[in-house]
């Protein structure tokens, strides 16, 4: 008796250990991120990965910080192609923990529209396609999830534009998107919770 509940004291210490040591990890890359050490954060995020096994997350973040900092570096084509090949071998991690996952999907499109931005003469053709089947997957698995609606606003406006053609309904999707983030709640303190500000900015420019 005394064996079994030693077992058991010893496994619930462990465990809270272990999520104490996770979410100081998560907070201090967080943290870093916030501060602009981009590689620094990304490494954090990957060895927390790499803890974390069966969590689809730290690999998450790991490859976000990578492709919104990819934004910055659309002239340095080197630079950037080494980091979206990185950011790549992430977001695989993430889909391989979490298969048909909206907020993973949404983060393959936004590494593909670095590329596209990057180079659109090199990368539109073949990209495009790509980027609007893994909007359109997101929105049928998640149609309430905010950053799918929005994500899919914005690159349907930047499509618009460049053809030439109204903006207006995505305007109204973008807008619709800020009812959606208004409801929505993470499940965990680390879960997916970006958007709310880049819809409030486009709304802004929607309605100038």
């Amino acid at each position: 008796m005394y064996k079994l509940t030693f077992t058991i004291v010893f496994f619930i210490t462990s465990m809270l250990q272990a999520q104490t040591t996770y979410k100081s990890g998560m907070n201090k890359a967080f943290e870093l991120w916030e501060q602009g050490q981009i590689t620094e954060a990304s490494n954090l995020f990957e060895r927390i990965a790499t803890a974390e096994t069966d969590n689809w997350l730290p690999s998450y973040y790991a490859a976000q910080v990578l492709i919104l900092d990819g934004f910055s570096k659309l002239k340095e084509k080197d630079v950037l192609d080494a980091q979206l090949k990185k950011a790549q071998g992430f977001v695989d991690n993430a889909t391989a923990q979490s298969k048909d996952n909206p907020e993973i999907l949404v983060l393959q499109a936004m590494l593909h529209m670095v590329y596209v931005v990057s180079d659109g003469a090199t990368y539109g053709m073949t990209l495009s396609g790509k980027i609007n089947a893994l909007y359109s997957q997101a929105a049928q698995l998640a149609p309430d999830n905010p950053r799918v609606m929005l994500s899919k606003a914005e690159w349907d406006m930047g499509t618009a534009k460049y053809f030439g053609k109204d903006t207006k309904p995505f305007c109204e999707q973008i807008e619709k998107s800020l009812q959606l983030f208004a409801n929505f709640k993470p499940e965990t303190a680390f879960d997916p919770n970006w958007g709310q500000e880049r819809a409030e900015q486009l709304t802004k420019a929607c309605n100038q």
